[in-house]
């Protein structure tokens, strides 16, 4: 079976399997400030009214019983200060506890992070945060992250072991200050090969052990993340074990047009559904790039709903099914985090007509210039010290806004021109950009898209010289 990409996504096969559940919408609008008072306007002009307090929609956990928000906050990328001593970032704490308390209190349940989250420090800070709230008021989602270690002195096999593995998940309960975890993930399924997979679940005797902490009451749901290899996936959905939910990447463009390594999203779905497996949703905005539509594109969702935002249409899509526990949303800034609650307070239906923009769109942005990175940090750090995700992510942002000069005869040139090389030099320090990408292919192996990232870098790194020399053409 061809579980990747079709020409075109299908709205009625979207239908038909997702049934007849509510959808929701999350605006993140581009403007990036913390601790904002509920406003009546947002950064894009959109009336966004107070944020509820009571108003969260739920769904139930089918194997658990657990009521779980529709939202669940993704702690990838918590906020980050500068160290009193100047010799580095950390953790602005204070924040976190912040967003926390005002998630919990407008209804949000859910939270997931992971050992490797924020260079190592995402489960501790985490752990901060929920601790001064009531057990039962939060479920934490974490993961054995033994595809790769934040300490560069630990191999690859090292990891995968089960001394390494046994001790990963001790850490995770330590960090996060709790005596078990809600829900448990296999992290990163799928990325690597078949062989990979199993000395890192299956060989090293991990499974084994993870069912018996659960038997024992220190997981309470036991699931897995996929990234990549079908063949995992497949495995593991025709496992005799009883897995309480799964994480996979759905949006509107994923459906059916599914990029690299990643497999769509109809199908992933499809099976979990068949299993009767609950599934979480990461990737919603595909990086944020769903966010970030094309002029072309936005003008399309914009005249039918004029103070939706993109965000709030991918965010809509996401929570659809019915089968679907959470969408994960990785809110920074206070503004996000209330506009995504306003989204899912409650959850609103998408109904025909929009699905059939939302065809348009993802027919448009196949068309467009993308980068297909989702900024998920894991190619990082790179050993020659490029900002991948954030070279992607401005080279991307140019493409949403117009500004990727198409030839030197083009009526918009020198704008677009301008543009583009001001981006990247005000954007991206000289010493951290694509020209200083040697090819060393180590990003590769750690991106869960299998993105050729070296590919990348040297057509932009050719394409902005063209642009500085005057010879593109």
């Amino acid at each position: 079976m061809d579980h990747q990409n079709d020409n075109k996504p299908n709205r009625r096969n979207f239908l038909k399997i997702v049934g007849a559940g509510a959808a929701a919408s999350t605006a993140i609008s581009t403007a990036a400030f913390y601790g904002c008072k509920p406003d009546t306007q947002s950064a894009n002009n959109s009336k966004l009214g107070e944020v509820p307090t009571d108003k969260m929609t739920y769904r139930i956990n089918s194997r658990s019983g657990d009521k779980v928000s529709l939202l669940g906050y993704g702690c990838m990328r918590w906020p980050l200060k500068q160290k009193a001593d100047g010799s580095g970032e950390e953790i602005d704490q204070d924040a976190v506890n912040e967003l926390v308390d005002y998630a919990i209190a407008h209804g949000v349940n859910y939270f997931d992070t992971a050992p490797v989250y924020i260079r190592g420090w995402a489960e501790t800070a985490t752990g901060i945060a929920l601790k001064r709230h009531p057990r039962d008021k939060f479920f934490i989602a974490t993961k054995l992250s033994n595809h790769r270690s934040i300490d560069p002195a630990v191999s690859e096999s090292e990891a995968r072991s089960f001394d390494y593995s046994v001790n990963l998940y001790r850490q995770s309960l330590k960090k996060l200050q709790v005596d078990y975890i809600d829900y448990y993930l296999l992290h990163n399924v799928g990325t690597g090969n078949m062989k990979t997979f199993k000395e890192r679940f299956y060989e090293n005797g991990m499974v084994d052990f993870l069912l018996k902490e659960k038997e024992a009451g220190r997981i309470r749901n036991l699931g897995w993340s996929f990234h990549g290899d079908i063949g995992a996936f497949d495995f593991l959905v025709a496992e005799k074990i009883q897995w309480d939910f799964a994480m996979i990447q759905l949006n509107y463009v994923d459906w059916q047009n599914a990029t690299g390594f990643n497999t769509n999203a109809e199908y992933l779905y499809a099976e979990l559904v068949k299993r009767g497996i609950p599934v979480v949703v990461m990737e919603p905005l595909l990086g944020g790039r769903l966010s970030r539509l094309p002029s072309n594109a936005f003008a399309l969702q914009k005249q039918m709903l004029p103070e939706e935002t993109p965000a709030s249409w991918a965010f809509r899509y996401a929570g659809t099914p019915e089968s679907v526990l959470t969408v994960l949303s990785g809110m920074v800034y206070m503004e996000h985090l209330q506009e995504n609650i306003r989204t899912y307070a409650p959850l609103q239906p998408l109904n025909k007509q929009e699905y059939a923009v939302l065809e348009n769109v993802t027919n448009l942005l196949l068309h467009a210039n993308f980068i297909p990175c989702t900024e998920c940090q894991y190619c990082m750090p790179c050993p020659y010290g490029l900002d991948i995700p954030s070279i992607f992510a401005h080279y991307n942002r140019c493409v949403t806004e117009g500004n990727l000069p198409k030839d030197s005869q083009d009526q918009n040139y020198r704008r677009a021109r301008h543009a583009f090389l001001t981006t990247f030099d005000r954007g991206i320090p000289k010493e951290r950009s694509f020209n200083h990408c040697i090819g060393c292919s180590l990003c590769i192996e750690k991106c869960p898209q299998k993105l050729p990232i070296p590919e990348h870098m040297e057509r932009i790194d050719k394409f902005v010289e063209q642009l500085k020399q005057g010879t593109f053409i």
